[in-house]
C-alpha cells in the first residue's frame, strides 16, 4: 500500500466499522472501515461537534494532536483559541472511503485477504457522506454545529447540508461549486487516464508488482497546474533554468529543465511517497460525480432546501473553482449570503495556505464563539 497510514504514531488515528454498504452505482462492500482523528471532547447530548472534510489527496490530520504533533494541513483554523476552537468544539475529520489513509479503499484486503484493486466500487461524494453519517451516529453525534471543507472537502460539506439538513446547523464551503463543471471533469479525466495508461497499471490489479507511479506523477502534475495561478508561477519561476541545467541545449533532444518543471517533478515525487494510484482514481472520479442537484430537480432546487447557515469562501485567483461558482451557491440558498474572499496570489491552494484570513468572519457567521443553535 502506497500510503503512510502504517507509519502514523500510535493513537493518531481511530477506526470504526460502519457495516456493509451498497454504493449508488451498485457496487457493494461487505464491511466498510472509516478512519478518523478527533480533537476536543463531545458533550453529553452530542451537539458540539464539527466535521472537517479533506480535499482530494488530503487526510484526517487537520492539525496537531497529542498523539501526533506533526503539523496538519489546516493548522490556521483548528486548535485552541483558533476559529474552530478545540477547547469548545469536538472536531472530527474522517478519511474518505476509497482513499488510502486508513478508510477502506482499493488497497484494502477483501474477506479472502486479497486487495480489492480493480474490484473496488465506484464512489460518489454522496456515498462518502452517507458513510460519514453512519460514523457520526456510531460516535453519538446528534447534530453538527458546522460541517466544513475546501475543494473536494467543500463538495462533501455541501452534500452534507443537502442530504442531512436535520444534522447540519452550519456549513462552510471553501473553493468549491455546487457541481463539477465540464472543465473540472475534463481535468479529472486527464488525470485518471494518466494513471490508467501507465504500463504498470495492470487494470488496477498491480499490487504485488510495480505500481503505476509514472502515471500518478503525471496526474499530479496536471492537477497541480490547476491548483496554482499563472501569476504565481511566473513570479516564482518565469523561464529560469533549473540550476546548471540548460533547457535549450545544443542536442537533438532537450536535456535540461526549466525551474517550473523541476517544481512539478518535486510535487509529483512527494505524492508518490504517500498515495495509492488506485485511490487517486477513485477519489478523482468521486469529485467528477459531484452534483448536489443530481436526482433532486437540479442545483437550485436542491440548495433551496438547505437550512444550515452557510459560510461561503472563494480565492481571488482560483482558476479551478472560480469565485462565481461560490456566488451561485450563495444565490441559491435561501436568504442573503456573502461570498468571503481569500486574497491570495497563488490560486486554488489559497484555501489551504491563507484560510485564516477569514477567521473573524467565520466566528461571526457560524457563531463559533457560542454553542447556541445557529439560525438563518
Amino acid at each position: 500500500m502506497l500510503n503512510d497510514f502504517g507509519n502514523r504514531p500510535a493513537g493518531a488515528l481511530k477506526t470504526a466499522e460502519v457495516g456493509a454498504y451498497t454504493f449508488e452505482a451498485g457496487g457493494r462492500l461487505p464491511e466498510v472501515t472509516l478512519a478518523y482523528e478527533t480533537w476536543g471532547t463531545l458533550n453529553e447530548d452530542g451537539s458540539n461537534a464539527v466535521l472537517v472534510a479533506h480535499a482530494l489527496t488530503g487526510d484526517s490530520h487537520v492539525a496537531a494532536t497529542a498523539a501526533d504533533a506533526s503539523v496538519g494541513w489546516w493548522e490556521g483554523l483548528l486548535g485552541p483559541g483558533r476559529p474552530i476552537d478545540t477547547e469548545r468544539w469536538f472536531v472530527i475529520a474522517p478519511a474518505m472511503v476509497g482513499g488510502c489513509y486508513g478508510s477502506t479503499g482499493p488497497a484494502s484486503l477483501d474477506p479472502e485477504g486479497k486487495p480489492y484493486g480493480s474490484r473496488f466500487p465506484f464512489v460518489t461524494i454522496r456515498d462518502s457522506v452517507h458513510l460519514e453519517a453512519r460514523l457520526a451516529h456510531a460516535l453519538g453525534i446528534r447534530k453538527f454545529h458546522t460541517v466544513i471543507g475546501g475543494s473536494m472537502g467543500g463538495a462533501r460539506a455541501l452534500e452534507w447540508a443537502v442530504t442531512y439538513p436535520e444534522m447540519v446547523e452550519g456549513v462552510a464551503v471553501f473553493a468549491c461549486g455546487a457541481a463539477s463543471t465540464a472543465e473540472q471533469i475534463a481535468f479529472g479525466q486527464a488525470q485518471v487516464l494518466a494513471v490508467e495508461n501507465d504500463p504498470h497499471f495492470a487494470g488496477g490489479d498491480y499490487y504485488g508488482g510495480p505500481a503505476p507511479q509514472a502515471g500518478l506523477g503525471l496526474a499530479r502534475r496536471i492537477a497541480h497546474i490547476t491548483y496554482r495561478a499563472e501569476y504565481e508561477l511566473a513570479v516564482r519561476f518565469g523561464r529560469s533554468a533549473q540550476g546548471m541545467e540548460d533547457p535549450v541545449g545544443w542536442s537533438q533532444r532537450r536535456r535540461g529543465r526549466y525551474q517550473v518543471e523541476s517544481y512539478l517533478d518535486h510535487q509529483a515525487e512527494k505524492l508518490l511517497q504517500r498515495f495509492d494510484p488506485n485511490a487517486y482514481i477513485v477519489l478523482a472520479e468521486a469529485l467528477m460525480s459531484h452534483d448536489v442537484g443530481r436526482g433532486r430537480g437540479g442545483v437550485d432546487q436542491a440548495l433551496a432546501g438547505v437550512t444550515a447557515v452557510p459560510f461561503l469562501a472563494a480565492v481571488t485567483t482560483d482558476r479551478l473553482y472560480f469565485p462565481k461558482q461560490s456566488q451561485e451557491i450563495a444565490d441559491a440558498i435561501p436568504g442573503d449570503h456573502q461570498v468571503h474572499m481569500i486574497d491570495s496570489p497563488i490560486g486554488h491552494d489559497g484555501f489551504l495556505t491563507s484560510a485564516e484570513q477569514l477567521g473573524d468572519a467565520m466566528r461571526e457567521t457560524l457563531q463559533l464563539g457560542s454553542r447556541a443553535p445557529l439560525r438563518l
